[in-house]
């Protein structure tokens, strides 16, 4: 079987990417790693390079060695669940700069514990009567309309009715003695007519509590403190996208007493909403580790190489005419140097569909992203040297599509 390794090491000598870029943090070998099992091979399933981001459905991110140290350690000995997350969330506290802080199950499940923490107030009887019967709780979360994408589900969850709005008349409108909390989704904070702090700004003169999604919002760094700072009651955070901890764990930060009532609505508690988004010690301990070696990182050299990783790409790219390569930063979310591929097909017969499909299918088989005018790329989950093969496949397909 041919090894990622041996394909990496063969794209090192390609004449048309140079030599070796500086600030490598690890050989890839050294990530990979030997084994005596091909276990994806055994299952009959190809790996990837990580051309598209830390998108759920292609597993997101690479976890740092360290993480994987915190897991290995853990799962070696027993300690009392409760215990550790008491402990673990002190330390997330002081690192984060919040009151309060929890490991959750992954962004969604902090959104729903979230929820569930401000809904039932960490009462028990609340606790186990949500969804079901909500006598006595408030039953409703207000969103702008631009910010229902899906994720509104995790509150849903927890019996409540999402009231749309679009404008600061509509929103004050909509407070009423229902209301239970007021939702935003950092993502979309450019695409709605009310921005994070006009919001935050009308829940505090109405007394409504507010739970902010940043799942994806890290890098920059700042962001992991920003909105708890500004006063947001509760943040949500993917662990394993930017933040490279288990993939299956995430952060709840906030307000002391709404992260103790979250805590309630969790495991292993029982006969509660979030009884099975159970987070285990391995992965409680790696998403400390991972918070504490993405602080200690020099992100100004990580954004250095993810810079000179898309320039080497879009330098390939573009040596094929008719070819044009955008180089470009995305405003929130997944906010790292990206590209964007576009194709004059009338010189290059080849639609973005058929070149993702391409990279997809070839060896290694490469996952990028875009719709029907680009191909988009990102090199930040990229293994450091793996930019090398995805500049030499790019190019070789555009060339062989080339009616020039």
């Amino acid at each position: 079987m041919t090894k990622r390794r041996d394909v990496l090491k063969g794209a090192m000598g390609l004449p048309l990417l140079g030599t070796i870029l500086p600030g490598l943090q690890q050989k890839p070998e050294e990530q990979i790693g030997d084994f005596e099992r091909d276990y994806f091979k055994e299952l009959g399933l190809r790996t990837f390079i990580n051309a598209a981001g830390t998108y759920t459905a292609l597993t997101a991110s690479l976890m740092h060695p360290e993480v994987i140290k915190a897991i290995n350690y853990a799962r070696l000995q027993f300690v009392r669940l409760e215990d550790l997350q008491d402990k673990v969330g002190e330390r997330l506290s002081e690192l984060l700069h919040c009151e309060g802080a929890m490991v959750t199950a992954g962004a969604a499940s902090a959104i729903t514990l979230g929820t569930a923490a401000i809904v039932t107030g960490g009462d028990q009887d609340n606790i186990e009567r949500m969804p079901v019967d909500m006598t006595g709780m408030k039953t409703e979360v207000i969103s702008q309309k631009t910010h229902r994408v899906g994720y509104d589900h995790a509150m849903r969850n927890c019996g409540l009715k999402v009231v749309e709005v679009e404008t600061v008349k509509e929103l004050e409108a909509a407070i009423n003695e229902k209301t239970a909390m007021m939702w935003f989704l950092n993502y979309s904070n450019f695409a709605g007519k009310i921005r994070d702090e006009e919001y935050l700004a009308i829940a505090k003169k109405h007394n409504i509590p507010t739970l902010i999604d940043c799942a994806a919002d890290v890098p920059p760094v700042e962001m992991l403190w920003k909105h708890t700072k500004m006063g947001y009651d509760l943040v949500c955070f993917s662990g394993g996208k930017g933040l490279r901890g288990p993939q299956s764990a995430g952060l709840l930060l906030g307000r002391k007493n709404l992260i103790q009532a979250a805590r309630k609505n969790a495991p292993p508690n029982g006969n509660t909403i979030g009884r099975g988004m159970k987070v285990n010690k391995e992965e409680i301990l790696g998403m400390l580790a991972a918070i504490e070696v993405y602080l200690s990182r020099d992100h100004k050299k990580d954004w250095a190489l993810w810079e000179s990783q898309v320039d080497l790409i879009a330098k390939a790219a573009s040596s094929i005419p008719g070819v044009t390569p955008e180089k470009h930063v995305p405003e929130i979310a997944n906010h790292v140097p990206s590209l964007r591929i576009r194709i004059d097909q009338s010189r290059v017969k080849i639609s973005p569909e058929q070149l993702r499909l391409a990279l997809r299918n070839g060896h290694p088989s490469i996952e990028t992203m875009g719709g029907s005018e680009t191909v988009d790329i990102t090199t930040w989950m990229m293994i450091p040297g793996e930019e090398r093969i995805v500049a030499k496949r790019v190019k070789d397909i555009l060339l062989q599509a080339s009616v020039e």
